[in-house]
């Protein structure tokens, strides 16, 4: 199946072009206890999803771990920005497979170690490309526009401000 890419987005180009405010969007995602303290429910708005404390750390081990979603967004942001720019920038490919992972220490999160830091020490990314008809320029430039173009891995790559607020009670 074919997806003319270009045609689907040069409207929202356009309107993004000609209201330039348009363009900026807020998504949100929320997560609600659940009858134990090792998990929740996650609501992205289209999806609820169960994750729960990584086994490591007591967890059950049966959901993914806040650890597994990020990088699960991860990849699947840069698995699909991958396959956009292959499409937009006409590369022949046969498949496109993102693996993400992540190292961190459980002493940190568990507070048993000063020295150990609290989250990911190390992200890996890598992007297998079966591209055998694709030149040496086109994967090049397929590589240089995937990671430009890679909202979580730009995200990570450039934090960007981060605010917490505490709300005591039920205020919204």
């Amino acid at each position: 199946m074919s997806t003319d890419l270009r045609s689907i987005q040069k409207p929202l180009k356009q309107r993004y072009r000609d209201e330039p405010g348009s363009s900026r969007i807020t998504l949100r995602a929320s997560g609600s206890e659940t009858d134990t303290p090792m998990s929740c429910s996650v609501d992205i708005g289209r999806a609820v999803y169960e994750a729960e404390a990584h086994a490591g750390v007591g967890g059950m081990g049966t959901a993914a771990c806040s650890g597994d979603l990020l990088l699960g967004a991860l990849a699947a942001c840069a698995q699909i920005t991958c396959q956009m720019v292959a499409t937009a920038m006409n590369v022949p490919t046969k498949s496109i497979e993102a693996v993400a992972e992540g190292t961190l220490d459980l002493a940190g999160t568990l507070g048993i170690s000063k020295d150990a830091p609290v989250g990911f020490e190390t992200v890996r990314l890598v992007l297998k490309i079966d591209a055998p008809e694709a030149t040496a320029e086109q994967l090049e430039g397929l590589h240089e526009k995937t990671e430009q173009y890679c909202v979580v891995l730009q995200t990570l790559a450039t934090p960007p401000k981060l605010e917490t607020e505490w709300v005591r009670g039920t205020e919204e």
